[in-house]
């Protein structure tokens, strides 16, 4: 396994060329898709010719560091989804952003939360970055309550693309949420001594 970093009951590695299945089933669900395309499923073709192939792209143009990743329970190996920590197309290195995408079954164990505060700290100690953002729907309430659980600000709201299919709420716009480097700092000092939540791969 291409691991990335772990968390107390995570495992985040890079995903591979076989990794397709995965990402089919997860967007299969309509829940899972609730907020993104209105329930609708991603067609496998596109998961296999297109978003596949640039997941992998991105290793080699980040050198593995940016990217999308697999999230596997520690203990029993159970694929639970992917997050995100990567700069927007043709952005700059130091502001990313961050986000996430679980399986029905791995919500309400807080995995979205354990999974983003590693990839946060590993973003600001490690990765030289100074800004990390989110966005979100408006409406959608339970990841707008980990980004704030997170010490990340509501820094914008923007209206919905019009090319967007019916997606509920919709009518409501989007919300973006910013940390920089300097509020996680302090957020951490006011936290006091604490164990390191994440631990890197093995080089």
């Amino acid at each position: 396994m291409d691991t990335y970093l772990e968390t107390e009951r995570l495992v985040l590695r890079r995903f591979t060329a076989d990794d397709a299945d995965l990402l089919i089933e997860l967007d299969s669900d309509p829940a899972v898709m609730r907020y993104l395309s209105g329930g609708d499923p991603t067609p496998p073709e596109v998961i296999r010719e297109r978003y596949l192939p640039n997941i992998l792209a991105g290793y080699e143009k980040w050198n593995g560091d940016l990217g999308l990743f697999a999230a596997h329970e520690k203990h029993g190996g159970a694929f639970v989804g992917w997050f995100i920590l990567r700069p927007a197309p043709e952005g700059a290195l130091d502001e990313v952003e961050l986000g996430y995408r679980l399986r029905q079954v791995a919500w309400g164990n807080g995995y979205a939360t354990e999974g983003s505060r590693a990839l946060l700290d590993k973003a600001f100690t490690e990765l030289g970055v100074h800004v990390v953002w989110a966005t979100t729907m408006s409406v959608n309430h339970g990841s707008r309550n980990i980004m704030a659980k997170l010490g990340m600000s509501l820094v914008d709201t923007y209206p919905t693309p019009s090319d967007v299919g019916v997606i509920e709420g919709a009518e409501h716009g989007g919300v973006r949420y910013e940390i920089t480097k300097a509020q996680w700092e302090r957020q951490a000092i006011g936290a006091g001594p604490r164990r390191r939540r994440w631990r890197p791969a093995v080089a």
